[in-house]
């Protein structure tokens, strides 16, 4: 499974920005979440299919989150940048 990753810490009056270069699943997920996407279990998520870039993901509570993106079993490759940006 090919697959971005990043750690991140942020709370709810921030978000996590992502810029893509094409359309891709963009995931914010807890540790246990995580883990369970790593080993191809059920897994609850904040995001989804991203069409536009940049798009935006705040979490429901302060901590440390995995940011994932993928491209949902398509093929080929995906560039992204990420920041933290805070909700005003």
């Amino acid at each position: 499974m090919d697959f971005l990753h990043s750690v991140t810490s942020v709370s709810p009056t921030q978000a996590v920005e992502v810029r893509l270069d094409r359309q891709a699943r963009v995931l914010l997920l807890d540790d246990a979440n995580f883990h369970a996407y790593q080993t191809g279990r059920r897994f609850q998520y904040f995001g989804g299919w991203a069409q536009v870039s940049p798009c935006r993901i705040a979490p429901p509570r302060s901590g440390r989150w995995h940011l994932v993106i993928d491209l949902g079993g398509h093929g080929g490759r995906v560039s992204a940048s990420v920041s933290v940006v805070n909700l005003n």
